[in-house]
């Protein structure tokens, strides 16, 4: 919710999304849905460094860190997947950015790439080999993903027409996906009419 319309860091057209997910799930074998899940002292926070602002970015446990505002706090309705998205489509939700000193733009790792979230294993247990991606945003959590997915050995496209970008600067977006192509991604400029359709 934090990313759409009305949530504290809306990404313009975010919820448009909604209808490009809802019309893809039911053609994949299996879907998950990735979320960040903070602790509400989470150090990503701009609130819990005084004298900084969001946007800031600082050096923190060795890594660079932009400050957000306050977002995706567990057990909170920020939290929660959008009331528009079909859920039922879903079959598993992967958690990340649950430890507080550390942020998680990937749904592969933490951006330290210290601990791995569950993702990796439950694509492997189910057998899955090609991944396509799509969310918000795209030149954060939609690209670490892929570029995480690709170094791992996935097959990986991006479902262009299902991502949109916070764009702090200007061209974040565009430089966002050249890097996920460099990396192998397959950049999809359609929608798929079927999974087969990449």
């Amino acid at each position: 919710m934090y990313f759409l319309p009305g949530g504290a860091l809306a990404v313009p057209h975010g919820d448009q999304i909604v209808t490009v997910a809802n019309r893809l799930a039911p053609r994949y074998e299996l879907v998950v849905a990735t979320m960040d899940w903070h602790a509400a002292h989470h150090k990503s926070f701009a609130s819990q460094h005084p004298g900084r602002k969001v946007g800031d970015v600082i050096q923190w446990k060795g890594l660079e860190q932009i400050l957000w505002l306050d977002h995706c706090i567990q057990d909170t309705p920020g939290a929660e997947l959008c009331a528009g998205l079909a859920r039922s489509a879903i079959h598993q939700v992967v958690r990340k950015g649950t430890d507080p000193d550390i942020d998680s733009y990937s749904g592969f790792f933490d951006n330290g790439r210290h601990n791995a979230t569950e993702l990796a294993d439950l694509l492997r247990e189910r057998g899955a080999d090609e991944l396509d991606v799509m969310g918000l945003a795209t030149d954060y959590c939609v690209r670490f993903t892929e570029l995480d997915a690709a170094e791992l050995g996935f097959k990986t496209a991006l479902i262009l027409a299902g991502c949109r970008g916070v764009d702090l600067e200007a061209g974040d977006s565009a430089r966002a996906v050249e890097s996920m192509r460099q990396a192998g991604v397959t950049i999809l400029t359609h929608v798929p009419s079927q999974v087969s359709d990449r």
